[in-house]
Parts: C-alpha cells; structure tokens; sequence
C-alpha cells in the first residue's frame, strides 16, 4: 500500500478513537506531508471540519506554487465542498482511497482537469462500513444522508 495513503488511514482512525467519523486525508507536496487531518465535526462541533478541510488546515498558508504541485489523499471520494478547496486551491492530482461508501464529486473534479485515481483499498472500505453500521446516526449527518432525485 502506498505510503502517503497510509498515512491518510491512519488519520481515519485516529478520527475514530476520538469519537468522530474516520475520514482522513494528507496533502503531499515534493514527496513529504504537508498537511494532515481527518474529520473533525463531531470533535469540534464543526460544519466543515472534514478530514480534507482539516489537511489544509494544518497545511496552513502555502505559495500557490506549492499546492499547485501538491498531491491529496483521502480516505473518502471528496464531497462538494472538500471537491470545491481542491479546485480552489489548484491541487491537481487527488489520490481516494474508495467511493464505494460515497461517490463524492469525482467529474467535477475530473471536467476541471484535475486528475482522480480511486483505489478501492480494502482498509478504507471494511473501516467505513464498519462505522456506517455502528453509527448511521452520525453517519447520515452529513455526507451520508441519501440525497434527493433531482
């Protein structure tokens, strides 16, 4: 398994220990971390404070030069609005580690040129059912809620 994505779970899980929902992501530029978090909503009472929002965080201001040639990865397929900072910020390339529990908005962020390599690692998968099982109240929050037919 990749190192970087490695690091990505291990964020999920100490998302998880915490009480909170295991969902973590690492920004990697010039082949180290730059920034790492994980899903902090239930901790911090936070309406933003998903593992990817978290990364940038603790990234912390940066030259646009730098998240310009900056890789993420995430645990999850990116929703609206960590899709949204992704675009923003001009990160062109997003490593997720499944979208079998969520498809996020993987062809906004592919029509936009970024390019999206889904891994369906079994770790990611097999901690998110599990958490989805145990705790669909906090799961349906957020991300989770089954969205309506347009």
């Amino acid at each position: 398994m990749d190192t970087f994505l490695e690091a990505a779970i291990q964020e999920a899980r100490d998302g998880l220990a915490e009480g909170g929902i295991p969902i973590g992501s690492v920004i990697v530029h010039g082949g180290r971390i730059i920034g790492r978090g994980h899903n902090r909503r239930v901790q911090k009472g936070s309406v933003t404070l998903h593992g990817e929002m978290d990364a940038f965080e603790n990234a912390g201001r940066q030259p646009a030069s730098v998240y310009r040639e900056a890789v993420l990865y995430t645990t999850l397929s990116p929703c609206a609005m960590c899709a949204g900072a992704i675009l923003l910020y001009g990160i062109p390339r997003v490593v997720v580690g499944e979208n079998r529990s969520f498809m996020g908005e993987e062809a906004l962020l592919r029509s936009r040129g970024v390019e999206v390599e889904v891994l369906q690692e079994r770790a990611c998968i097999e901690m998110m059912q599990q958490f989805i099982a145990a705790r669909p109240d906090l799961w349906n929050e957020d991300i989770g809620r089954p969205r309506e037919e347009p």
